[in-house]
């Protein structure tokens, strides 16, 4: 069952107008600022080069932050993405809203499809009506669940998303395959017998997140359309005539949002001083290798679009971003540093051990563990160049001492890390040179980049909302906005 939602008006009333250091700890920290821009740069990104747009919310799972994605005040298609049925739920207040001043809804519910979550996806289909929810498929044994779906939300068939893998081997067929062509097959039966609408086949390149070099994944972005060509030209050639053209949807926040890249919105061949260098892939799922400069972008999308395909990009932790993002170097430093990450983490320094670190570094504890900043490493697999689990933000007493991640992270990295944790505890430490240590001292608060927004999200029932634009009062709380946690 849905788990019990925290009360907003109840929340505003205990931290609005409080600073951040008067609140309690740890607890999840958003600046509007930076999480509006982060949103406002993809929109724009996909309006300019007249490409859907789908939002996945499950790394906030609020409404507020939904309308941010979407664009409150457009009216286009309110296309989303969610990871917990309880997310599709919440929604459905949201999506009425919109779908009552004429933008056109509809909701992924983004897991290969299984029978026990069949009454609550029917009861969203229900209340949203025809066309409103998109579901995954990604096996023949799963296409009879469709009928059973259409036949409990009211006579809705639910629109499908063939699921591809494209690299990053959780879930989704291989282009080619036995497999595939034999889901191909049975979803089109299903489409033909009435029990769903085929809209398209949808990929997710999380294997981006291990690129290490400005805008490479903009090739791992190409190989996910030239997998999705594949499999959706099969389909075309086999499907009867008349259907609306099939969605290819690609995305991860590297590859979606290489979308961002100046280049890909003009018609100037010239690189702008922009590297555009980056990996593409073959479409088996095997490892990315070639490069794909933005011309090849530029004609690979041309191509599609005259194929009489339709284009989706798909995201969801672009709007916070995290120490992940930075890593990944999907864009470079003018688009994407870390002055842009929206989501911190805010604890107390209850202890402070000098010497105690290796070759002597001074370490300290704070309350902020694997609950509060999750337990999921930056994708180094030597693990030499970045091990920890979060950086300290400069902020407060720290703000003109502590480094901050450059051009050359996480090979180069420095200043206050989170090196150990454990389920309560977290333990910071000095990574650098000991004449340059900032001075922590007990009873002060900081704030910590965690390496995975979403994960480090799970463990708090809601974020406090700060706005940098509002000067001299930054760290004021603005508003709070209650999560969605649970399934």
């Amino acid at each position: 069952m849905a788990a019990v939602q925290v009360n907003k008006d109840l929340l505003r009333a205990q931290f609005v107008g409080k600073s951040l250091n008067e609140v309690i700890t740890p607890t999840a920290i958003l600046d509007l600022a930076k999480i509006e821009a982060n949103c406002n740069l993809m929109l724009d990104a996909a309006e300019r080069l007249q490409l859907s747009w789908r939002a996945h919310i499950k790394t906030h799972k609020t409404e507020e932050l939904t309308r941010l994605q979407v664009g409150d005040k457009s009216s286009g298609p309110v296309n989303l993405i969610v990871s917990t049925i309880i997310e599709a739920e919440k929604l459905v207040p949201l999506l009425k809203e919109y779908r009552d001043k004429g933008r056109k809804i509809n909701v992924l519910y983004s897991f290969p499809l299984y029978a026990s979550c069949l009454d609550r996806l029917a009861c969203v289909s229900a209340e949203l009506g025809a066309g409103a929810l998109s579901v995954m498929i990604d096996h023949v044994d799963q296409v009879p669940l469709l009928a059973s779906l259409a036949s409990k939300s009211g006579g809705n068939p639910p629109l499908v998303f063939l699921k591809v893998n494209v690299g990053t081997n959780r879930a989704g067929i291989i282009p080619g395959s036995p497999a595939s062509n034999a889901l191909i097959d049975a979803l089109l039966a299903s489409e033909e017998a009435g029990s769903s609408v085929l809209l398209g086949v949808y990929c997710h390149a999380g294997h981006s997140y291990a690129a290490r070099k400005d805008w490479e994944a903009m090739g791992i972005l190409g190989a996910e359309f030239e997998a999705l060509k594949q499999v959706a030209e099969v389909v075309r050639d086999k499907r009867a005539p008349g259907k609306d053209p099939l969605v290819l949807s690609v995305g991860a926040t590297p590859t979606a949002t290489t979308i961002q890249h100046p280049d890909l919105a003009s018609t100037d061949s010239a690189s702008n001083g922009h590297d555009t260098s980056g990996v593409n892939g073959n479409t088996n799922g095997a490892d990315i290798l070639t490069t794909v400069p933005t011309q090849h972008l530029k004609a690979l999308l041309k191509t599609l679009k005259a194929s009489s395909f339709a284009l989706e990009v798909h995201a969801g932790v672009y709007p916070t971003l995290d120490i992940q993002q930075l890593a990944a170097h999907a864009r470079d430093l003018s688009l994407l540093n870390s002055s842009m990450i929206g989501i911190s983490i805010l604890a107390d320094v209850a202890s402070v051990y000098p010497a105690r670190g290796p070759n002597n570094a001074t370490e300290a504890v704070v309350n902020a563990g694997s609950i509060a900043l999750g337990r999921e490493p930056c994708q180094e697999p030597d693990g030499k160049r970045y091990s920890a689990w979060g950086l300290v933000m400069p902020w407060g007493a720290l703000a003109n001492s502590q480094p901050v991640p450059g051009a050359d992270f996480p090979e180069v990295h420095g200043g206050w890390q989170v090196a150990k944790i454990s389920q309560e505890h977290g333990v910071l430490r000095w990574v650098g040179r000991k004449e340059d240590e900032a001075a922590l001292s007990v009873g002060q608060r900081v704030r910590i980049w965690p390496n995975h927004s979403c994960i480090a999200s799970a463990g708090h029932a809601y974020y406090l909302i700060v706005d940098s634009r509002n000067v001299g009062r930054e760290d004021e709380v603005i508003d709070v906005w209650p999560k969605w946690n649970g399934w």
